[in-house]
């Protein structure tokens, strides 16, 4: 029987067992915690960043899954500790969440407390800002 782990959103045997983990994206859908997972990974996207919907899903071997990813988001408020669902955003690096906040000003807000720039709710140098779980948490 294997202990997750969602730090690093992985799979682990058991300590009697040589130490393999498995990324997320190799472990059956069946088998995971896909609301767990994705807080896992927004939790880890670092301050000053952003990430897309579509990141997070193709990271845990969900590619066509962004708006589950999106549910996950605006479900997240009741998560201890927090989430920092502001720094998620769709591919374009538009603020389509933002309606999903106490006021509809509150994730530009956020970002702009982290040093991201916004425009017209959208990141400005949206490619420089990205924040691709895939690259940094590795495959």
């Amino acid at each position: 029987m294997a202990e997750r782990t969602l730090m690093d959103g992985a799979l682990q045997k058991p300590a009697s067992a040589p130490q393999r983990q498995i990324p997320q994206h190799e472990v059956a859908a069946d088998k995971r915690d896909f609301f767990a997972d994705v807080i896992a990974v927004v939790r880890q996207v670092p301050k000053g960043r952003v990430t897309s919907y579509g990141a997070i899903a193709k990271y845990l071997g969900a590619v066509r899954s962004s708006r589950m990813v999106g549910y996950c988001m605006n479900n997240s408020h009741t998560a201890k500790p927090l989430v920092p669902a502001h720094r998620v955003v769709n591919r374009a690096g538009m603020l389509t969440g933002k309606h999903h906040f106490a006021t509809a000003t509150r994730m530009e807000e956020l970002l702009k407390k982290e040093g991201v720039k916004v425009k017209n709710d959208q990141v400005v140098d949206f490619q420089q800002k990205f924040w691709d779980p895939a690259v940094e948490l590795g495959w």
